[in-house]
């Protein structure tokens, strides 16, 4: 299949699902979208914070014997 055939075909089935769901009331909503990416970002700052700060150190894990 051409490749501007199937991008037509996906963004008129897309539009489509789209309605469907704003028909049964599942379209997500708009203050969701905002706090999803202030978690995905604070989840970014703090796996930054987590990792050592002297890139040439490295990480050596204790021997359990």
């Amino acid at each position: 299949m051409h490749c501007d055939t199937h991008l037509l075909l996906h963004s008129l089935r897309s539009a489509e699902l789209r309605g469907h769901a704003t028909e049964f009331g599942l379209a997500p909503a708009a203050s969701h979208t905002g706090l999803r990416n202030r978690l995905g970002w604070v989840l970014i700052e703090l796996g930054l914070r987590i990792l050592p700060r002297h890139p040439g150190r490295a990480f050596v894990a204790p021997s359990t014997a």
